[in-house]
């Protein structure tokens, strides 16, 4: 009886290149695994691309200490907006109201702490429940009456920034009590031996590091128990490591100047907070499955409405809680506040990932897009680019993500 042995015979390498275990092997793994997951990691390589470019031509002052805690506390706003924003767009929808939401929640606590003088922790939750309060409103029209997010949320945009004229009476109105000011400016307190850096800032970059390599580490197990595709051994080592080096760089130069800022804390619990609901509760689901296939959701059982009110409702609170910082940040309510915000949000929800069909994006890559959106505005600043430049290579920068999106979808349906 004859046998087969070519099953079991190793077929042996093209000419010209190196095995699996090679260094053109490893680099065939990296590109494959780069091709795979293009979406996640192509805003990431783009980001280091334009720190490194800013950093050079700044001659370093990018990379400053005093510099990068500057850009936590300047688009702190933004960020927040921006994971809001991100949820209604994965649901398909959108919302031009939360810029001027944001100016009339800094109005109303103004005119709380400011005129009333009400404590600062009760104006808080106040403030975030009239945010809230907004967005249910917007999302009841949106969910039950059938009027498209567009149409509401522009209406939205007008009614509140009229609000905040008429609170206002056209007039700046500050200052805020020390306890905000110290949330949206301040930093975290001095603890242990005098050293070089900031004690309490390095323990938490290690606590972030931990948290980091084991959520990859767990992720990468749950894909592997459910027989997904996971990254090659090593390139998975690679990503930990660039991970890694990334928090412990942000690290180190903040903790070089005063610290992680308050609001740093604030962001880092709202990522971990919305993250852990997209990705592992049924709401989180929920809101990919309306956004990807409407019919096949509300075949599977998915309560769309609630899912939507839902999603437009914490809208409204986080618009409140920028609203909050960015009042606090320049100690003052003013009637011109927010204006852009939304357009902002929407840009760094898109290019960090978002589709603009919906029910694609991560609340990180909102992150994402919200830092690639400062590190341009900070670093175009200190190169003195003028305002009108600024604004088309932001717009480029745009277009170029959403084309992005496109021609991956096309790759990926080809």
């Amino acid at each position: 009886m004859s046998t087969d042995v070519t099953a079991t015979t190793p077929a042996p390498a093209p000419p010209g290149r190196s095995g699996p275990a090679g260094g053109d092997g490893l680099w065939k793994l990296m590109l494959d695994g780069m091709r795979r997951n293009m979406r996640q990691y192509g805003m990431l390589i783009a980001l280091g691309l334009i720190v490194c470019l800013f950093a050079a031509w700044t001659g370093g002052d990018l990379l400053l200490p005093r510099n990068v805690s500057n850009l936590v506390l300047q688009n702190s706003y933004i960020l927040i907006l921006a994971i809001g924003m991100m949820l209604v767009i994965i649901a398909g929808h959108i919302d031009l109201s939360v810029g001027s939401l944001t100016a009339f929640v800094g109005a109303v606590a103004a005119v709380l702490m400011v005129e009333h003088k009400l404590a600062w922790p009760l104006a808080v939750l106040l403030c975030l429940a009239l945010g809230a309060v907004a967005g249910a409103m917007q999302g009841f029209f949106i969910a039950y009456l059938g009027i498209p997010s567009f149409i509401v949320t522009l209406a939205g945009m007008l009614l509140f920034r009229g609000l905040t004229e008429i609170f206002l009476k056209g007039q700046t109105l500050g200052p805020f009590p020390d306890g905000l000011q110290k949330v949206a400016n301040g930093f975290l307190p001095e603890v242990g031996p005098t050293t070089n850096y900031h004690n309490l800032t390095l323990l938490l970059g290690l606590a972030v590091i931990a948290f980091v390599v084991y959520q990859e580490i767990r992720d990468r197990g749950r894909q592997r128990e459910f027989a997904l595709d996971v990254l090659p051994a090593r390139l998975f080592a690679l990503k930990l490591v660039a991970l890694v080096a990334a928090v412990l760089v942000v690290t180190l130069l903040l903790a070089s100047y005063k610290g992680a800022p308050v609001v740093l804390l604030i962001l880092g619990a709202l990522v971990v907070g919305f993250g852990y609901v997209m990705r592992n509760a049924v709401i989180g689901r929920h809101v990919y499955a309306i956004g990807g296939n409407l019919p096949a959701a509300k075949l599977s059982g998915v309560k769309d409405r609630k899912v939507t009110f839902l999603v437009f409702l914490n809208m409204g609170m986080l618009a409140a809680l920028a609203g909050l910082v960015f009042a606090a940040r320049f100690n003052a309510a003013s009637p011109k506040a927010g204006v852009n915000f939304e357009l902002e949000a929407i840009a760094a929800s898109f290019i960090g990932g978002a589709s603009m069909s919906g029910g694609v994006g991560t609340v990180l890559g909102a992150i994402i897009g919200g830092v690639v959106l400062g590190v341009l505005n900070n670093g175009m600043n200190l190169v003195g680019i003028g305002t009108d430049w600024q604004q088309v290579i932001k717009g480029l920068v745009l277009l170029a993500a959403v084309g992005f999106d496109v021609w991956n979808k096309r790759r990926v349906g080809s």
